[in-house]
């Protein structure tokens, strides 16, 4: 039997400060997230965040949780579980969490309990970050090396430009355009660091030293966040027939935190910008998440329309996530099978 880990960020167990707190210590103690000198890191994390930072994120996450509980949650749940039937039962399909629950090593036990010794895992992040997929590829090979029957692992890299990826979203995206009638349309991405960019170069001469870094996937910058963001941005644009980047359509980041530099263009600056610039209904992908979540459905979909139109907007709308369409079904059981050896059929 070949298993399938399908792995995503994490959400708390409740919307509620201490299983936020819970969750952000797990989160931000992981040295891939908060890339500092132990000693700084958990001095920011102890002194600055978690004494603050819960309580006002536990309040974020109650204006999106729902009757199934955390979207993330559920959403990748449906996902699984619509992947797995159409998989059948030659595979063993588990999702977990690199972040809480469920959690990576118990979703191991469960395949290997199946009788899964060849197992592929995929990352569910579409552009490749060492603070997402290197982590959560770290953490499985970990857990998968203590155990004395070592599975075979297989991984689904980065998919930022798969074309089932990106007829996935714009199939979800059609049918929203055509109603909302977008004057613009806002690709925004999870932002990052600009250090991690730069840490990602191997060639040291290449990530954020021009405007026009990131116009094309090359050696120096194939391991970029950014690069990879935009690559994503330009293939979703032209599946979605905006023209090129500029007056119909542009991009964004969004989610910055503390004062380091983050990649720009910052997605709450950019916002009221495009309202000064007569843009009065606006559309927004969030093509960095492949599940709603509280950076799509709060941020976005609460925060950013309300910035919107106190900026003088009529109406900013949401284009949903992959979540369990058929679509990405079908794109997510492609891909497994490509990168499962010995499975394309």
């Amino acid at each position: 039997m070949r298993g399938l880990l399908l792995v995503n960020l994490g959400t708390p167990d409740e919307p509620e400060a201490p299983a936020v707190r819970r969750y952000l210590r797990e989160f931000l103690s992981d040295p891939r997230v908060l890339d500092l000198h132990p000693v700084g890191r958990a001095a920011l994390l102890e002194l600055v965040i978690l004494p603050r930072r819960p309580a006002r994120s536990a309040a974020a996450y109650r204006k999106v949780w729902g009757e199934r509980g955390s979207p993330l949650l559920y959403h990748s749940r449906d996902l699984a579980a619509a992947v797995a039937e159409r998989l059948g039962d030659a595979w063993r399909v588990e999702l977990a969490m690199r972040y809480g629950q469920p959690a990576i090593p118990d979703a191991l036990d469960r395949l290997r309990a199946a009788g899964a010794d060849q197992i592929t895992v995929f990352p569910l992040y579409p552009q490749f970050a060492a603070s997402s997929t290197g982590s959560t590829l770290e953490a499985v090979y970990r857990a998968s090396a203590g155990r004395w029957n070592t599975p075979i692992l297989s991984a689904v890299p980065a998919f930022y430009d798969d074309p089932g990826f990106i007829r996935a979203f714009a199939e979800v995206g059609r049918p929203v355009l055509a109603d909302a009638r977008p004057d613009h349309v806002l690709l925004s991405f999870h932002g990052l660091p600009e250090r991690h960019m730069r840490k990602s170069d191997e060639s040291g001469r290449h990530c954020l030293e021009s405007e026009r870094c990131c116009d094309a996937i090359v050696a120096a910058n194939r391991n970029c966040y950014r690069a990879q963001c935009y690559a994503t941005a330009r293939a979703l644009a032209a599946a979605l027939e905006l023209g090129p980047q500029g007056d119909r359509w542009s991009v964004s980041f969004q989610s910055r935190l503390g004062r380091t530099p983050w990649i720009h263009p910052y997605t709450d600056i950019v916002i009221p910008e495009l309202v000064a610039r007569g843009v009065r209904r606006l559309a927004v992908f969030c093509p960095a998440f492949v599940a709603d979540c509280l950076e799509t459905l709060e941020e976005i979909g609460i925060r950013a329309r309300e910035q919107f139109r106190e900026a003088g907007g009529e109406e900013l709308t949401l284009v949903p996530s992959l979540n369990s369409s058929p679509a990405w079904v079908d794109a997510v059981v492609d891909l497994a099978r490509r990168h499962c050896p010995g499975a394309a059929s």
